[in-house]
């Protein structure tokens, strides 16, 4: 349905995007993973129109929308990593607003705006200006607004970013519905690899303006079949014990996160008597220690050797 073809985008030296292909097909949710800066809101925005590609194209039922954009703006909603909304206009005013922007008019406005109130659950609160809301309530009242047009395609960038977790499940249960009851095709990138591993049917990571993975959630981790990840968490952070569990050879990946220390091994290797010793030798007190079967989180660590959240 949509087809992302050897996109890159340059700023004056800088190469934000470079050489991506990404697919989705009808009716079909996929999540785009990567850091801060990996380049993910520069490929949306590009998606989307709102930027020309330094090279490649992006085509919808194999027609360029780079000469034809129009031809996707009919089709397409997006939820903005940042909010969208006039906070000095109540929830009502800013999907009227919004509504006329794609055409509606009369009794064709009215209803879709009270079906969006109902969906996104604000229909209590409609005539209330949007800088009292919450951080949650915006963020739903941003979803209503890019489903105002009955889109075939939803972009949404990080749309759970600061929100309380009420919020959160409510958002990712209505885009389980929307793709399930609406058969809307969804792209959902994240920081959250928990939020994917509900939502998506596929799932594209990228690093530093690259694709470096792709394909089912099963088909990601068994990049890690042969691994298992060991977590340690200790009394305190440490890093001496940091950078000692760094000096031994075999363990493929060792990263940290204030109290907790995550390490890829061999499935053969069994290293938890050098890991207390290190932890004695460099005065690091471990709390626990467990060793786990791969996961998405685990994956990303692997090929990027960092946090998600980094």
């Amino acid at each position: 349905m949509l087809e992302v073809v050897s996109l890159s985008k340059d700023f004056k030296k800088h190469k934000a995007v470079e050489g991506v292909n990404i697919f989705l097909e009808k009716g079909e949710t996929v999540g785009l993973l990567g850091p801060n800066g990996a380049g993910k809101s520069t490929i949306i925005s590009m998606i989307s129109s709102l930027i020309s590609p330094s090279e490649g194209d992006v085509r919808l039922h194999n027609d360029s929308i780079l000469k034809h954009p129009q031809m996707l703006r009919k089709v397409l909603g997006v939820v903005p990593q940042e909010i969208a909304l006039y906070n000095d206009l109540t929830a009502r005013e800013n999907l009227e607003f919004f509504g006329k922007i794609h055409r509606l008019r009369g009794k064709a406005l009215k209803d879709k705006i009270a079906d969006i109130l109902d969906q996104i659950g604000l229909k209590e609160r409609q005539n209330d200006v949007v800088k009292t809301f919450s951080g949650g309530m915006k963020r739903r009242l941003n979803i209503g607004v890019a489903l105002l047009h009955d889109p075939e395609i939803l972009i949404m960038d990080e749309p759970t970013v600061g929100i309380d977790p009420q919020s959160r499940n409510y958002i990712l249960e209505q885009v389980k519905r929307l793709n399930r009851e609406k058969n809307m095709t969804i792209l959902y990138t994240s920081h959250y690899m928990e939020e994917v591993e509900f939502l998506c049917d596929r799932i594209y990571i990228m690093d530093k303006g690259h694709i470096i993975a792709s394909g089912t959630k099963d088909e990601i981790k068994s990049i890690l079949s042969a691994e298992s990840t060991i977590l340690i968490k200790l009394e305190r952070s440490s890093d001496a014990f940091v950078d000692r569990l760094k000096e031994i050879a075999y363990l493929k990946t060792v990263t940290s996160q204030d109290k907790e220390v995550t390490v890829v091994v061999p499935k053969e290797v069994h290293p938890f008597n050098q890991i207390f010793q290190i932890a004695d030798e460099t005065g690091a007190t471990i709390v626990t220690i467990d060793r786990k079967t791969a996961t998405l989180e685990d994956v990303f660590l692997h090929l990027t050797g960092r946090a998600l959240r980094d």
